[in-house]
C-alpha cells in the first residue's frame, strides 16, 4: 500500500497531504523533531524523533520505498527516497526525479560552499498560493505513480 511520509518540520503543505490521504485512503507518517498538531484519525501517525541532524530524514529514508511518496524540501532526503524507489516531492510542487536530483544536489553543495566562504545567498523563495495549488496537483500525480509502482513491485 502507498504510504505518504512528511518531513514535517517547517512543511507548509501538511493540510494538503491530509486531504489527499483522505481522498485516497492512504496512511501518513508525519515525522518531526518535536510535537506538532495533527488531525485525529487512524491513518495519520505523528512520529517524534530525537533531536539531531538528519534524525527525521533517517527515519523516513529507512522506511520509504517503492510505492511511497516523501514530501520534503530536503534535497539529500529526496535523493535517498528516490534511491529507495519512492516518489519525492518538494512542498512547492516540484517533483524530484532521477533526472533532476543530481543538479539539485550540486546546486545545494555550491550554495553551502558559497555560504562557508561568507557569501550571502538569497535562500528559498517565499511560499505562495500558486505553490500550494501546484503541490496538490503534483501530489495527486505522485500518488498515482506510486500506486502503479506498488502494484508492479
Amino acid at each position: 500500500m502507498t504510504t505518504l511520509y512528511i518531513d514535517a518540520d517547517a512543511c507548509p503543505v501538511k493540510d494538503e497531504v491530509y486531504r489527499v490521504s483522505d481522498r485516497y485512503g492512504l496512511p501518513v507518517f508525519v515525522v518531526s523533531n518535536s510535537w506538532i498538531r495533527t488531525p485525529g484519525g487512524a491513518r495519520i501517525t505523528l512520529v517524534v524523533v530525537d533531536e539531531g541532524p538528519d534524525v527525521a530524514d533517517d527515519w523516513i529514508a529507512e522506511r520509504a520505498g517503492p510505492g511511497d511518496v516523501v514530501v520534503t524540501a530536503d534535497i539529500p532526503l529526496a535523493g535517498r527516497a528516490l534511491e529507495a524507489g519512492a516518489q519525492a516531492l518538494h512542498p512547492a510542487g516540484r517533483p524530484f526525479t532521477a533526472d533532476n536530483i543530481g543538479g539539485a544536489l550540486a546546486g545545494r553543495a555550491i550554495g553551502e560552499h558559497l555560504r562557508s566562504m561568507g557569501e550571502t545567498t538569497s535562500g528559498p523563495k517565499p511560499f505562495a498560493a500558486a505553490d500550494r495549488s501546484r503541490f496538490l496537483q503534483a501530489l495527486d500525480a505522485a500518488v498515482v505513480r506510486a500506486r502503479r509502482a506498488a502494484i508492479s513491485s
